[in-house]
């Protein structure tokens, strides 16, 4: 009585994803993922895992030891950092101006910190300076900043001053680069970088479930140090790093297939080169930004500060937010992400990342805009934004 027959096979259908994440992983990854499962110890798998650490060192740009991956999602990957760093009474300051340093506020917050905030409108970034008045006045422990915001489309730079701030200030530098990973410049070592965490749905190219993580000695020995257990087990990086290193101490069993996945990504980039990536995911955001301005369409945030991978575009007067995204779904197939807080309804945010980072995909994707726009009332000339994005890709791919 608790089956239903009028379940059928799996068929979910194609889409092409240009939100803010998942986006579609390259056909690699997924052939990678569909090989034997191995159990969590054979000698074959941990070889695997040994290659993931080595893969994400390069993509992190560091010589970390403790360089792998968190079962679970980005979010999973700054929970696990959180919980790890931070004791109850410890001082956490965060910087906001967006949703995801909001989420740092609140993750640190729950873990018992006493959390104090600098803070930016939403579509600015945080000035360097801020951080360093409020450590002079108030040190912390923490200091946690979001790289790219992907609620706004920002990406905040002098990253490598706020770390030789905080390395002045004694503070460890947390750093979210959940969508940056693989898609702009990360210096780990060249910033001062503490702790950084990311996730593999993004840039990296890869399905959702695990949070690549590295941390230097200085955090690993505050980890070390505590005077109280992690209050969570599961993201407890004392326990997760006894498991990816030789000690191989149990701690849960690994998601095979998804680990098989992570280390084709971060093959691929590889084997493209990171320069030559960062360079791919520039061009491609800066073809969608200028055909989207060719059609009339405002963009969000200082143009300073914008992500190359994430576009945020107003939704032009008359059009429905929901009404609009669904015929983009339906009728296209393309998926782009509305936004949060104070944004929601007004703004949508358009993904370029990782095998989705090119030409072909913003044409597609100005073509279904342009279509789905005009069924609106939205007037525009047809193909302007096709004709100005190929051209600006084309002439930054030249030189």
């Amino acid at each position: 009585m608790y089956v239903t027959r009028s379940i059928g096979v799996l068929d979910p259908p194609i889409r092409l994803l240009c939100g803010t994440g998942p986006t579609n992983p390259d056909p690699r990854v997924l052939r990678a993922m569909a090989a034997p499962v191995l159990g969590q110890f054979d000698p074959a798998f941990t070889a695997i895992m040994e290659d993931v650490m080595a893969l994400g060192r390069y993509v992190f740009r560091t010589s970390n030891t403790r360089t792998f991956a968190v079962s679970g999602t980005g979010r999973g990957g700054m929970e696990a950092a959180i919980a790890s760093l931070v004791e109850p009474g410890d001082s956490v300051l965060v910087g906001t101006c967006g949703r995801f340093g909001d989420l740092f506020v609140d993750l640190a917050t729950r873990y018992g910190g006493r959390v104090s905030q600098v803070t930016a409108e939403w579509g600015q970034v945080l000035d360097p300076q801020q951080i360093d008045e409020w450590l002079k006045r108030a040190p912390a422990k923490v200091v946690a900043v979001v790289h790219g915001e992907t609620s706004t489309g920002m990406l905040q730079p002098q990253l490598g001053e706020i770390g030789r701030i905080c390395r002045e200030r004694g503070a460890l530098l947390l750093v979210d680069a959940v969508v940056t990973l693989g898609g702009v410049p990360v210096e780990v070592d060249g910033w001062q970088i503490d702790m950084c965490t990311s996730g593999t749905q993004k840039c990296v190219g890869c399905p959702s479930g695990m949070a690549p993580i590295t941390y230097n000695d200085r955090a690993e020995q505050t980890i070390a140090s505590r005077k109280s257990p992690v209050i969570s087990n599961y993201f407890d990086l004392t326990q997760i790093q006894r498991y990816w290193n030789p000690e191989r101490l149990n701690h849960h069993t690994l998601p095979t297939s998804m680990t098989y996945g992570l280390r084709e990504a971060l093959r691929l980039i590889v084997e493209e080169g990171l320069e030559a990536r960062w360079a791919r995911h520039q061009r491609t955001g800066d073809a969608l930004k200028t055909g989207l301005q060719a059609m009339g369409i405002e963009l969000f945030g200082d143009p300073r500060h914008r992500l190359p991978m994430i576009t945020g575009m107003f939704i032009p007067e008359g059009v429905s937010d929901e009404a609009a995204r669904a015929r983009l779904l339906e009728q296209f197939g393309i998926e782009v992400a509305t936004s949060f807080g104070p944004l929601r309804g007004r703004l949508w945010r358009i993904g370029t990342m990782g095998y989705n980072a090119e030409l072909k995909t913003v044409l597609t994707v100005l073509t279904g805009l342009e279509r789905v726009f005009q069924s609106f009332g939205v007037k525009s000339d047809r193909g302007a934004g096709v004709v100005a994005a190929e051209k600006a890709y084309h002439s930054a791919a030249r030189g």
